[in-house]
């Protein structure tokens, strides 16, 4: 099989760099002349708010500012910014702040176009063409949703998270500037920063389809390809190198550069190359613990990683590679990989295991149950996966041990 087989989905324009905030106005008058503004309450009182919008009027876009986005998006929410619009008719959604902020734009995007229900949409392929042109603005260094194809919201009716995926989603444009990551709290500048970390990981360690012609026609994340491999390598260096300090000293603009750079990069390399496990498991976690997103596939990564190890050993020996490890064996290359990554996640103040995260013992087994359900995420991980062996991943982050069976 070719290693030469790539996919690249990305937006229209990605400006990346201090000061890029600015040409907001600019970007979004060419796109047209009535902008639905999705923030949440904190963004919406701050200087760099009044300045966008400042920026918008200057440049004859007349703004409609939705400012109550919810955390950890729920369903409801997404209905209420649409129900918001009323008569405006929009020509533009702009998504500014972290995850939450820029989905919430583009499923109102969505809705806007080609109406409700939201659960019609659930899965991959199934939003039947252009939306509303959304620019995204992040504020945060990690879901790269700027750049992404998929829009992950809270379904209360399943109780569980559930994403929907179609390259019709990815941003018309995103702007990326670090400055506005400058207030960003250590907590969250360390749960979003490992975020991205897991989505570089599992996009370069996920399964290789057969490179077939149908291929990116059938599915929206293809596995590991030439360009995600690329854009995850460039996200690990990045993230690695600059978490800690952005995490230490939040006033460090280098730093802060840096990992949004890896954060972005790891947004192009999963948005074609999908994400696995971690993420699998994390949506029954989540729903039980009630904590961040970012907070479980990290919590997570390092035994997804160390179970896997015997089916991508190759890509942890690159993994090392990439973050300075040296190290005079694959197989010892791979385990330095993984426990460079578990230092790092722990030195933030990640969890170390799926009890600390507050998983109950006796809900180990529904987890396991549930995350196969997350049927992209499981045939998109590179070791085969069963409700069995999930259960082991699931035992062995409860129990804080890497130590898994051979495959």
């Amino acid at each position: 099989m070719s290693d030469f087989f790539g996919i690249l989905r990305a937006p229209r324009a990605v400006l990346f760099g201090n000061g890029q905030r600015h040409a907001l106005g600019q970007v979004a008058a060419a796109i047209g002349s009535r902008a639905l503004v999705c923030t949440d309450p904190r963004f919406a009182a701050s200087r760099d708010m009044n300045d966008a919008l400042g920026h918008l009027r200057a440049s004859g876009v007349t703004a409609k500012v939705f400012d109550g986005t919810q955390a950890e998006l729920p369903a409801d929410n997404v209905h209420a910014c649409v129900a918001f619009c009323g008569d405006f008719r929009p020509d533009l959604v702009i998504g500014i702040g972290g995850g939450s902020c820029m989905d919430l734009a583009k499923l109102t995007a969505l809705l806007l176009a080609h109406g409700g229900p939201l659960d019609r949409y659930y899965g991959e392929f199934k939003v039947p063409g252009p939306v509303t042109p959304v620019v995204a603005v992040t504020t945060t260094a990690g879901t790269g949703s700027e750049v992404t194809p998929v829009a992950v919201l809270a379904d209360q009716a399943r109780d569980l998270k559930v994403g929907i995926s179609s390259p019709y989603l990815i941003p018309h444009t995103a702007i990326c500037d670090a400055e506005l990551t400058l207030t960003c709290p250590p907590g969250l500048t360390a749960l979003s920063g490992a975020d991205a970390l897991t989505h570089a990981v599992e996009a370069f360690t996920a399964v290789r389809h057969p490179a077939t012609p149908e291929l990116a026609q059938q599915r929206v994340f293809v596995g590991k390809n030439l360009f995600s491999d690329q854009h995850a390598l460039a996200a690990i260096r990045a993230i690695v190198g600059h978490l800690p300090r952005a995490v230490e000293n939040g006033a460090d603009l280098h730093a802060r550069s840096m990992l949004m750079y890896g954060a972005v990069s790891a947004g192009l390399a999963f948005g074609v190359a999908g994400t696995a496990a971690a993420h699998a498991i994390q949506y029954p976690v989540g729903a039980l613990t009630h904590t961040a997103h970012g907070l479980g596939v990290a919590t997570l990564l390092p035994y997804v990683m160390a179970y896997n190890a015997s089916a991508c050993g190759d890509e942890l020996a690159q993994i090392a590679q990439a973050i300075g490890i040296d190290a005079t064996t694959p197989e010892a290359a791979a385990a330095g990989a993984i426990e460079r990554i578990r230092g790092l996640c722990a030195a933030i103040g990640i969890p170390r295991t799926l009890a600390d995260l507050g998983l109950a013992a006796d809900r180990l087994d529904w987890v396991a149950e549930q995350s196969m359900l997350a049927s992209r995420l499981v045939n998109n991980n590179p070791r085969k996966l069963s409700v069995a062996a999930i259960r082991e991943i699931v035992d062995g982050a409860y129990r804080g041990s890497l130590s898994f069976s051979a495959a």
